[in-house]
């Protein structure tokens, strides 16, 4: 187990330090001088210059401001958005939350639809039931994110007007940010009307996150119908059968645990996706995630905050799929046993 964290977590280090390095380059990569880049400012004198490029350790050599950009990283010392003029750190943080949240709820969404359709799938297996909802299962998937988000908008948010058209929650509650999670900053909140606000911000989750969700279920449904097939094809399936107990108690005492063992990290792996599916839905539905706030920074071309934003968004992710594989390699022995047979 030692070995596999310490392999884990010294990947992780190196790709870190590696994400970082082409993060600091974009100065470079970005059209222009990249003092002006990263400051906004047009001092043409050679003393102004001189000041800024002291100032954000822009002098010396490449990679002796790569090491300085990097101790600026770990102090919390991301820079400033040209928009805002507020902390580079303070910003990402808040929106990065606003996507972690909307991407937690459309997880659960993907597993409440999808893994009871899945199990319904796989028991029906060759049948109608199996054939409609892997037909369902195919438009679901093809169903581009962006276009859900639009017909959602158009439906049931114009026509019925069921749910807001955008935002997080409406303008009539200032709710103080303490996690960066709404629901969660409501129920800390001392507001006194804090129910009305919590079943507004919830009438503001729905669109944006069944929207990012749909291809998520559709793949939650279809490895969770893969598991249930091979789990109830199995030897030890036909000899429950055989000592007379009924499909049902087969089913609930043997088939749902060990279909869901293999699949759980599997599943728990789309978070990724849906994190990337709600940085493109964000911006439809003005949600003030982090996506939102890449396309925000690119039409106002501020440099800082896109280097930071990326940099941000590319770690988390990396930093959670290393670690769900790490833990995969821990906990399920049949994961690791093509390793140990090599070793």
């Amino acid at each position: 187990m030692l070995k596999i964290i310490l392999r884990h977590v010294s990947l992780l280090i190196l790709t870190l330090f590696i994400l970082s390095f082409f993060s600091f380059s974009l100065a470079y990569l970005f059209p222009g001088d990249p003092l002006v880049n990263l400051t906004g400012i047009r001092d043409s004198s050679e003393q102004g210059y001189a000041i800024l490029a002291k100032q954000y350790a822009m002098q010396g050599s490449f990679l002796s401001q790569y090491w300085e950009y990097v101790n600026h990283l770990f102090s919390g010392n991301w820079g400033l958005s040209f928009s805002s003029g507020l902390p580079l750190a303070e910003e990402i943080s808040r929106s990065l939350a606003a996507s972690v949240e909307l991407s937690a709820y459309a997880l659960v969404v993907s597993f409440v639809v999808g893994l009871p359709l899945g199990f319904l799938a796989g028991l029906r297996h060759h049948k109608l039931t199996d054939f409609a909802l892997l037909t369902t299962s195919v438009i679901g998937y093809s169903i581009p994110v962006f276009w859900a988000a639009l017909i959602a908008i158009l439906i049931f948010s114009i026509q019925l007007g069921w749910f807001p058209l955008s935002g997080r929650i409406s303008l009539l509650y200032d709710v103080p940010y303490q996690t960066g999670f709404i629901l969660i900053d409501i129920l800390l909140s001392d507001l006194p009307d804090k129910e009305f606000a919590f079943k507004d911000a919830l009438r503001h989750l729905v669109l944006p996150s069944v929207s990012i969700a749909i291809v998520t279920c559709t793949i939650v449904m279809r490895i969770t119908r893969r598991s249930v097939v091979e789990v109830m094809s199995s030897e030890y399936i036909q000899a429950a059968y055989a000592r007379g107990l009924s499909p049902r108690q087969v089913f609930l005492r043997h088939g749902v645990k060990n279909a869901l063992i293999p699949i759980l990290p599997l599943l728990v792996m789309q978070f990724t996706t849906l994190l990337t599916n709600a940085m493109i839905v964000e911006t439809i539905f003005s949600w003030p995630g982090i996506g939102n706030g890449l396309i925000q920074a690119i039409y106002q071309r501020d440099f800082p905050a896109i280097r930071a934003g990326m940099l941000a968004v590319s770690a988390l992710v990396l930093t959670f799929t290393i670690t769900i594989d790490m833990v995969i390699q821990i906990f399920d022995p049949a994961g690791r046993r093509p390793e140990n047979a090599t070793s």
